[in-house]
């Protein structure tokens, strides 16, 4: 795969899409580009170094233009790329830049005396407001716009409101001056760590790429997994979830990786189906696996004003087991179906490999030990471990595979074009979180949720994972997790459940939007691929997917699964949580060591969750969870003893 054929780069790449007029594509380049190099400038701090001092907010601002001028010079108002570029769309342009340069200059004047010049303060606030949601729409669709839009009407109308959700009255103007302008709106924290943190992995990722990190991890996850069975979908599980970390959507994980892996699987004995349900499943999870998380673990911290690190150690467990629980149901339908692994000829050498590669091993030590060791910010240690990915590249690369000087200034590029949707939905948080600050909306709505529970945990916690499931919809990680976390998490913490507990459990439920039906667009996105049925293929994905609907819940209960509770209690929860994943994912697949009937699912179905059960809880919970491990012990030694005496065909491992 070249540099410059990454999902999400320049529009004028030669794969059949309309090619940009030349002008309109020098540009668009030198737009893009500068996107990248003001991020990096901000990340090392170049402004104070040469004498200049900004405000945040005139940073975000100039971030904010230079994205939605790219905007209106790529995207067709009918969301198509490339073409002539009529009249309005580069009015559109011309006039983002014109707004933003304005406020980013006069910030300093208009923040202090906004009261004082309204005239001036609308007169840029609202096109770039309006610039904002029709760039939004370009981007991500009707989706998020609705929700934005909503969410202004509910500013206009909130003193009409009933009950619990009456808010503060806001006038027009007013309002559209502190969406545009506040530093608890559009122009505040999801747009800084959107322009700086997501840029800076985005980056990093693209030249781990165009180095031949790829190409490494591939060979590596075959070497690895290549000769067992069902071999295809555990490179396919291992490798996606590896890219899914730092990529920051699951559905552009699926259109990035899949196009490798899914073909693969189906080659490999997979169903067309099966085959995108387990992309879809592997590239979701690496949102939820640390150390980045598609950049939530960086926005949660900011949310919970904790450390960096304590979100990384609370998400650890939650992540093996949503990926042991995916390996175990792959493994296991591949025994079922007798896919052995891959033929021996086409696994890479696992030594060569390594040899090739080990180098790739340096740039997210650098990031790890910035992070941990060095207390480093974490677009700083992105930004570090970027530039050990070009060192290695262009020194070692891998086997033909190196990173030429000449291709910097390209990915440079293609990681302007590829963060313009992520802008537009921290902006669109940004207007959500002002709306809910300004309104009161803030300290309602989880009075509201709680009253609908009735004041009750479970039912509440049900309430919240379908709003988190459906307010997720279509939304890349960073936009679902600052929605939910502000809407929806406040009413768990409320009601007793620990803040970071409750945090990771909206963020878990909104991800389960991207494979879970009607819309499930990750899973959807991987059908394309397998061509298979999009419906079956999200019904597929949550089959695979189980345990991110049970794991959430368990955390919630036991503060040992996200290492919050004392070491006797984590270990035996770790071990506990183990086990009732092997035994779940037995029952989904309905084969251990033999194929099972309907009752001996059941009967490991039931100790899963019995083995799930808090144990911090004492009594009758600790029986419980006692009674589960003797019947999934009893069921599991009766499976697999048959298949050890022969009694039945079992699979080669």
């Amino acid at each position: 795969m070249a540099v410059g054929d990454v999902a999400g780069g320049s529009p004028d790449k030669d794969d059949g899409s309309p090619v940009q007029p030349p002008a309109v594509r020098r540009v668009s380049d030198a737009i893009a580009t500068l996107i990248a190099l003001a991020s990096l400038a901000w990340t090392a701090d170049l402004p104070r170094a040469v004498g200049l001092l900004l405000f945040p907010p005139q940073f975000l601002v100039a971030i904010l233009g230079l994205s939605l001028a790219l905007i209106f010079l790529t995207v067709r108002a009918d969301r198509g790329a490339g073409g002539a570029v009529p009249f309005y769309d580069i009015g559109a342009a011309v006039l983002a830049l014109a707004v933003s340069g304005w406020i980013a200059v006069r910030y300093p004047v208009l923040s202090e005396e906004v009261f004082y010049r309204p005239i001036e303060a609308l007169s840029v606030s609202a096109p770039l407001l309006a610039l904002v949601i029709e760039g939004l729409r370009r981007m991500t669709g009707w989706p998020l716009v609705v929700v934005a839009v909503a969410f202004i009407a509910y500013a206009l109308l909130a003193h009409f409101m009933p009950g619990g959700l009456t808010g503060l009255r806001s006038r027009p103007d007013d309002l559209v001056v502190y969406l545009a302008l506040d530093a608890n709106a559009v122009l505040g924290f999801p747009l800084l760590i959107g322009s700086t943190v997501v840029i800076a992995f985005v980056l990093f990722g693209r030249f781990l790429n165009g180095s031949g990190g790829a190409a490494f991890i591939t060979d590596l996850s075959m070497g690895l997994m290549g000769r067992f069975r069902g071999g295809s979908a555990k490179i396919a599980i291992i490798g996606s979830s590896l890219f899914g970390t730092i990529s920051g959507s699951a559905v552009a994980n699926v259109a990035s990786t899949g196009v490798i892996t899914i073909p693969f699987m189906r080659q490999g004995g997979f169903r067309p189906r099966a085959a995108a349900g387990i992309e879809a499943v592997a590239s979701t999870g690496g949102q939820l696996m640390p150390p980045v998380m598609g950049a939530a673990a960086f926005l949660m911290a900011e949310f919970l004003h904790v450390p960096y690190r304590d979100v990384v150690i609370a998400a650890l467990v939650p992540a093996i087991l949503y990926y042991a629980a995916l390996f175990i149901v792959a493994d296991l339908d591949a025994a079922k179906a007798g896919i052995r692994g891959l033929e021996a000829a086409r696994i890479p050498a696992l030594a060569g490999t390594l040899a090739a590669g080990w180098h790739y091993v340096l740039p997210f030590a650098v990031l790890i030990v910035a992070l941990f060791s060095f207390n480093l910010r974490p677009e700083v240690s992105a930004a570090l471990a970027a530039l050990a990915v070009i060192g290695s590249g262009l020194a070692l690369g891998y086997r033909t595979q190196r990173l030429k000087p000449g291709a910097i200034v390209g990915i440079l590029r293609d990681t302007g074009y590829g963060v313009r949707d992520i802008v537009m939905v921290v902006a669109a948080a940004g207007i959500v979180i002002g709306v809910m600050q300004k309104s009161g909306l803030a300290s309602a709505l989880p009075l509201v949720l709680l009253e609908m529970a009735g004041g009750h945990v479970v039912p509440l916690l049900l309430i919240t994972a379908l709003v988190a499931v459906v307010l997720g919809m279509g939304m890349p990680t960073v936009g679902v997790y600052v929605l939910l976390a502000t809407l929806v998490a406040p009413s768990l913490v409320q009601a007793g459940i620990a803040p970071m507990s409750a945090h990771l459990y909206v963020l878990y439920f909104g991800m389960m939007s991207m494979i879970t039906p009607p819309i499930a667009i990750a899973a959807f996105a991987a059908a394309s691929i397998a061509g298979a049925d999009p419906m079956r293929s999200g019904l597929m994905a949550m089959r695979f997917g189980w345990s991110a609907y049970v794991i959430p819940l368990a955390f919630v209960a036991s503060p040992a699964l996200i290492l919050a509770g004392g070491w006797g209690d984590t270990v035996l929860g770790i071990i506990g949580a183990l086990a009732a994943v092997w035994l779940g994912s037995a029952a989904i697949a309905g084969h251990l060591g033999r194929d099972l009937g309907s009752v001996e699912r059941v009967i490991l179905a039931a100790a899963a969750v019995a083995l799930l059960t808090p144990i911090e809880a004492g009594e009758p919970w600790v029986y419980i969870k006692l009674a589960g491990a003797a019947a999934g012990a009893a069921m599991a030694i009766a499976c697999l003893s048959v298949k050890a005496s022969g009694r039945t065909a079992g699979s080669g491992p």
